[in-house]
């Protein structure tokens, strides 16, 4: 039996859980949840990094309370956002952004006069998304130059174990994000950094995942009453220890959407796909476990309703997604349609209101209840699942017979269901906290208890509560008869 503690975080929060390993089957403990969000300070947006750093150390002092016995720490996070260290004092240089801060919006004069669109695509395989760490980090050099000497940069996830006690390296799955990796030899790519002039000297070491990454500080042994715990490099971006969780059949062709915040559908994959086409659908290739490849597209997923909630909750409606959900139910299906990817709709703000003006542009009217934008977000988000994933099959030639779908966005039982209608094929959900289930299970990998990725999975079957959804004929056929107009307005 084997003790392992994970911390996930997301876009809106994060949790320590403890995993133990026993008999081929995982059991899960969570021993400490916080908040998580964007952070305005001026007229920047960040993340609170001090703050998440101590929301870890609470973390661990309460699985250590729970058990002592932790065989490995593993951290994983969002993608493409990261902190600047001082070399030589390990200290924070600033506060991280967060990828929605609009500072990157030179992406014009900070990149593209210095190396094209089409070839930062050709050269990374990542498609254009102006939240990209590349864009990042040429707005900070353009800003803040001096962040750049004796400093190194690491992605969230390495600067939070580093904060613990780990090493200056970075995973190989979270800096897939950045738009700055050679897909094929999965190093830094530096005709990239070169041609932007992002100094080569700042970028550290990549590592794979379920690699150690030093241990637990001295001082934080001392401070908590432990030992010298390992850091487990897991697949730190979120999404690679989603996907690692995916309850994959042995034989035949399945593809996935890990549901949180955002929705990543797409395949694994053996090598990069890298072609005109893919990148005109808007399909990237990040780093994944066991040498694979993360093909997939970015949508916008529950961050619709997150910020539809709080807008809403703001106002004193005291909302659960639960009720969210029963408004949506009460609504006619499919009056009101939007792209849940347009860009009006990536920024914090009034999501309520930039629905119903997506409305009113789009010839549907402009005067819709609560009830209606909430069913809006759940229609259109089940069509886009629908369309991309019919993309998917036409770029890998691939025909998929189920989704699998796990996460968090897996209690959103509606959208499930709304997914295997407008698919026509059966949806499995589950399991829900797949990203930290991913996490352990990677570091029971590193620790030897777990072979390798396919008993990884053998054991998230034996040990997940797992849901299926079948198609209904009826509302499958009302959402093809909208698959027009929906095209029309996603177009662009």
């Amino acid at each position: 039996m084997k003790h392992f503690l994970a911390f996930d975080l997301g876009a809106s929060s994060g949790r320590a859980i403890i995993g133990t390993l026993d008999a081929g089957k995982l059991e899960l403990k969570e021993v400490h949840r916080f908040a998580n969000g964007p952070v305005q300070k001026g007229n920047s947006i960040y993340w609170d990094f001090p703050q998440l750093v101590n929301e870890l150390k609470e973390g661990l002092r309460k699985a250590l309370e729970v058990t002592p016995d932790i065989a490995g720490i593993g951290i994983d996070t969002w993608g493409v956002d990261y902190v600047f260290f001082d070399n030589k004092n390990r200290e924070a240089k600033r506060w991280p952004y967060n990828y929605r801060d609009d500072r990157t919006s030179k992406a014009d004069t900070d990149v593209w006069v210095k190396i094209s669109k089409d070839e930062l695509y050709k050269e990374t395989g990542i498609q254009c998304m102006p939240f990209n760490t590349v864009y990042q980090l040429a707005a900070h050099y353009r800003e803040f130059p001096e962040d750049f000497k004796d400093s190194t940069f690491l992605m969230i996830p390495d600067a939070l174990g580093l904060a613990l006690g780990g090493d200056f390296s970075s995973e190989y799955t979270d800096c897939s994000t950045t738009n700055l990796l050679d897909p094929e030899s999965r190093r830094w790519n530096w005709k990239v950094t070169d041609a932007i002039g992002l100094p080569r000297e700042v970028f550290p070491p990549i590592v794979e995942p379920c690699t150690f990454g030093g241990t637990l500080s001295g001082e934080l042994q001392k401070e908590l009453g432990c030992g010298p715990i390992p850091i487990i490099k897991v697949g730190s971006h979120d999404t690679a220890s989603a996907v690692a969780a995916v309850p994959a059949p042995e034989e035949g062709n399945w593809a996935y959407i890990s549901a949180g915040t955002w929705a990543l559908l797409g395949a694994e994959i053996p090598a990069p796909a890298i072609s005109e086409t893919i990148a005109e659908n808007s399909f990237t290739n990040e780093g994944g476990l066991n040498n694979t490849i993360r093909f997939l597209t970015n949508i916008m997923g529950s961050w619709l309703f997150q910020e539809s909630r709080r807008v809403w909750n703001e106002a004193g409606r005291n909302l659960s997604f639960s009720d969210i959900e029963d408004m949506a139910k009460s609504c006619e299906p499919c009056k009101y349609l939007i792209n849940p990817n347009h860009s009006m709709l990536l920024p914090p703000g009034d999501m309520p209101g930039r629905i119903v003006e997506l409305c009113r542009t789009t010839g549907q009217g402009g005067d819709l209840s609560d009830g209606e934008i909430a069913r809006a977000i759940y229609d259109s988000l089940a069509l886009y699942f629908c369309n991309k994933l019919h993309t998917l099959e036409k770029l890998l030639h691939v025909k998929y017979d189920c989704l699998n779908i796990v996460g968090g966005g897996t209690k959103a039982a509606l959208l499930m269901q709304l997914t295997a209608d407008a698919l026509n094929i059966p949806v499995i959900t589950g399991p829900v906290e797949a990203t930290a289930t991913g996490n352990l299970l990677t570091q029971a990998i590193a620790c030897g208890e777990i072979a390798d990725l396919a008993e990884a999975r053998k054991v998230v079957k034996n040990s997940a509560e797992l849901k299926r959804y079948e198609p209904n004929a009826e509302m499958h056929a009302r959402f093809m008869e909208k698959m027009e107009f929906f095209n029309k307005i996603t177009a662009n």
